[in-house]
């Protein structure tokens, strides 16, 4: 099966923009092939720590769902990604939607929100596996792929892993020779985690991802401001951990696209018994901590209970930018 990830340099909270640039890529990547096309979590708007998405959820029905139908039906493709959703109780959740020729498949909700994140959303509960035909998908979305839970419900029940991640980096602050090094570690690691999640779980990955530099406040610390870039780049990688086309996280929009064997297999590693899959690093960790209450605090305030926003339906780039990437793997 022929499968592609999207890589967007995303404009924060601007939807318009941002649909546009996954509807182009993914034609693009619908004309080379690809079969199935998986668009970063956060396709629709990124996300920061910034007031302009207390607003940019968008509702179960709305724009970026008519789009994944679209391409769905247009490209006869399955095609899937994760947005800020705003449900009919007026939370909103990090909610992956599945689309297939026929219509949508399914939704997975990210578990838990990570970091700043939880000023944005809540997490949710369901097994994120979506029967699509004749292939099952097991949706995970960024630091899902960090966590051994994400790989027991997924485990043996999948023939393909979709999703993608917004991975931020860790900015030079003093002392800077040590966050230089945790920032090394922390770049890895958003390359290394999706690349070998296929070895727990026993499929195939598709992942695609968030690019570009941004600043914005710290939800514990208002005066500090954060300037950095989301990194970790789009890849897909075969059940045994072998990168198969993989994208820089600093080469902008566009995307790779490889032949897997998309079924199930016996998966190469067992699933440790500790919450983590992979280390996070001091700074991570603290920041899992130190970000969670006050940015559940703003959520409270600022977030729950608004309508979902409503927009025209974004319109069809006719092609890719000229620092677009595109990284092919495969006949």
């Amino acid at each position: 099966m022929r499968v592609a990830a999207i890589q967007i340099d995303v404009a924060l909270a601007d939807i318009p923009a941002n649909l546009a640039a996954c509807e182009s890529l993914a034609r693009d990547a619908a004309r080379a092939g690809a079969q199935a096309i998986v668009l970063p979590e956060f396709f629709t708007t990124g996300a920061a720590f910034v007031p302009e998405l207390a607003n940019a959820a968008l509702a179960p029905d709305g724009a970026a769902t008519s789009m994944l139908l679209r391409l769905g039906r247009e490209e006869g493709v399955l095609i899937g990604g994760s947005f800020l959703c705003r449900d009919a109780d007026g939370e909103v959740r990090n909610a992956f939607l599945l689309a297939g020729p026929d219509g949508l498949l399914g939704r997975h909700d990210k578990d838990l929100p990570t970091m700043w994140e939880n000023a944005l959303y809540v997490g949710g509960e369901d097994d994120g596996v979506i029967e699509a035909g004749e292939l099952t998908v097991g949706a995970a979305v960024c630091w899902e792929f960090m966590r051994s839970g994400t790989a027991r419900r997924l485990r043996e029940r999948v023939d393909l892993v979709m999703g993608g991640s917004n991975w931020w980096s860790i900015p030079q602050w003093p002392p800077t020779a040590y966050t230089r090094r945790a920032e090394a570690t922390n770049s890895a690691t958003a390359a290394r985690a999706p690349a070998v999640f296929g070895r727990y779980v026993g499929a195939p990955v598709a992942h695609a991802a968030i690019t570009g530099a941004f600043s914005c406040p710290m939800p514990e610390l208002p005066v500090v401001t954060y300037h950095g870039r989301f990194e970790g780049g789009a890849q897909i990688a075969d059940a045994h951990g072998r990168v198969l086309a993989r994208s820089e996280g600093s080469e902008g929009s566009g995307y790779v696209i490889a032949d897997v064997e998309a079924q199930r297999t016996e998966p190469r590693e067992q699933v440790p018994e500790r919450f983590w899959l992979h280390r996070r690093g001091a700074v991570p960790a603290i920041a899992w901590n130190t970000e969670r209450l006050p940015g559940r605090r703003w959520y409270a305030r600022h977030v729950r209970g608004r309508p979902p926003l409503t927009l025209d339906p974004a319109p069809v780039c006719a092609g890719r930018g000229r620092d677009s990437l595109t990284r092919v793997s495969g006949p």
